[in-house]
């Protein structure tokens, strides 16, 4: 399908069965599921490109799901919410579906999954399950205002847009979070929330880069574009992955994974917990350094057998650990290792929305039904995807909560 295919409803004052504001991963299989239930469904979104997050996506092969889901790699200030949804829509349904289509994909680390060729095939997808299930579309189309009317059962919300107005029994809330807004990222979601009297968890980046403080970048800075693999954790579970320094900080995945967890921190009084670094993952590294006691060589050089020259002489200069080897006491050496095993770091902050892969925080789960996504208070309303707080790590899991839950809203609503 080419995005010129995509036909615009406009004008007059039409109804349908389910309204989904956001042609996203989430909206796409929530309208495609709730048309091929033999409901009308209309889509609507601001956009003129479809689905431009999932097109950008894994480097444009789009990471669909991973093959270990499961609670744990979700942060939630709800964490038991995403459980209903992702049993009864599983990542082995969504790679039916991909191999019905004929989608090459395969497994790269951690069982995260890609498209052999092109994430452009993930969008002609969902665009084609939404044709089965009759879904009619307005897009681009700016929503202007939403109206409620509870007692008017048949048709309680009214959504007047530039391409007319529409009115709805079902009102689907599938408009993202925060994270790269140069793709039209915007609060919409959150204010719709608003509107309606359901809490918002205050949206931040996540899986994002971490910026440090300007001594700490003084000597590593220059060292931007070298990668090391770490074991990394943040008040959270251990990553090992590769980890990146930047100009104006770290990122790589492992940096990404933590950083979810260290802006969670956040929503709990109290100070942050420092990022913790594992720079020599897998190596004993108190015996190492006392079995190279007596060496004449440099502590960086040494270091250097194991890590990245530039970076070991780096952090040695860091720390000021620049002696030979056989200068240090073994109460010295002691210490050095555990400060390899466990090099702590207090981030100054993020590189923000811009640069984040998603968006931590987001309409309140408490708020919602967790098998159908409905607003507990207000009848006919569902959030679905990255709009609600829930934050999967890296690797697949976020399209798979989109599939999930927005699975288990078209079912419903």
């Amino acid at each position: 399908m080419t995005q010129a295919s995509i036909s615009a409803t406009s004008g007059g004052d039409a109804h349908f069965d389910v309204i989904v504001l956001g042609a996203g991963a989430a909206g796409m299989i929530c309208a495609a599921t709730a048309g091929q239930r033999g409901r009308r469904v209309l889509l609507i979104d601001h956009a003129t490109r479809l689905a431009e997050k999932i097109r950008i996506s894994g480097g444009g092969r789009c990471n669909f799901t991973n093959l270990r889901v499961g609670p744990e790699n979700y942060l939630s200030r709800n964490p038991h919410f995403v459980r209903s949804a992702l049993s009864r829509y599983t990542p082995g349904d969504f790679i039916e579906l991909v191999q019905h289509h004929g989608v090459r994909f395969h497994e790269r680390e951690w069982g995260q999954l890609f498209c052999d060729d092109s994430a452009q095939q993930i969008i002609d997808l969902l665009r084609a399950e939404c044709e089965d299930g009759g879904v009619e579309w307005a897009m681009p189309a700016t929503v202007h205002e939403i109206g409620h009317a509870p007692e008017a059962a048949p048709a309680r919300f009214q959504v007047d847009t530039d391409r007319g107005r529409f009115h709805a029994p079902s009102l689907v809330i599938a408009t993202g979070g925060l994270a790269v807004p140069k793709i039209g990222a915007t609060a919409f979601g959150y204010r719709i929330a608003g509107q309606f009297g359901l809490p918002v968890v205050p949206p931040l980046p996540a899986l994002v880069p971490l910026t440090l403080s300007p001594e700490t970048l003084e000597r590593l800075a220059p060292l931007a574009g070298i990668s090391l693999e770490v074991e990394a954790h943040c008040a959270g579970p251990v990553f090992r992955e590769a980890a990146l320094v930047t100009h104006r900080g770290l990122s790589g995945p492992a940096i990404l994974q933590v950083s979810s967890y260290w802006q969670a921190q956040t929503y709990v009084q109290g100070e942050r917990q420092p990022l913790s670094l594992n720079l020599l993952p897998g190596c004993d590294a108190q015996a190492w350094l006392l079995s190279n006691a007596q060496a004449r060589s440099l502590l960086p050089n040494l270091l250097a057998e194991r890590l990245p020259r530039r970076f070991a002489q780096a952090w040695c200069e860091l720390h000021g650990w620049t002696k030979p080897m056989n200068q240090y006491r073994h109460t010295e050496l002691r210490t050095i290792a555990d400060r390899l095993a466990n090099w702590q770091l207090n981030p100054s902050g993020t590189q923000g929305h811009a640069k984040a892969e998603v968006t931590l925080g987001g309409v309140d789960t408490h708020a919602l039904s967790s098998r159908t996504m409905e607003a507990r208070g207000v009848p006919g309303l569902y959030f679905v995807g990255e709009v609600m707080d829930v934050t999967g790590h890296l690797g697949g899991y976020n399209f798979q909560w989109a599939w999930s839950s927005g699975v288990a809203c078209g079912r419903a609503a």
